[in-house]
């Protein structure tokens, strides 16, 4: 049984929001480990949409659940990076 093309719709468009966003929080950019985390926590966020192919998710949405997605994927970037820059400054602070 051959699965690789399975994978959750919002790991795309969280990667390219991380990346457009990164550098807005120059403590994190460019540090790929912590690009990472905030991914991670991102993605931790939202709920699993798993899919085949693009037009299987995109098909079936109405614009406002677009616009719905595309807010809840900028929110839980926006935590992600506070919440990775908080964890780092602790971490800094307790050094």
């Amino acid at each position: 049984m051959d699965f690789s093309s399975l994978y959750n719709h919002h790991e795309r468009e969280v990667f390219a929001t991380v990346l457009a966003t990164s550098k807005d929080y120059p403590a994190i950019d460019g540090n790929n480990e912590l690009l990472v985390d905030v991914a991670c926590v991102a993605l931790n966020r939202l709920p699993p949409r798993y899919i085949r192919h693009e037009v299987d998710y995109s098909f079936y949405l109405t614009e406002q659940e677009r616009l719905d997605v595309d807010a809840a994927i900028k929110e839980a970037v926006g935590y992600a990076f506070n919440f990775v820059q908080a964890r780092t400054d602790l971490r800094t602070k307790q050094r």
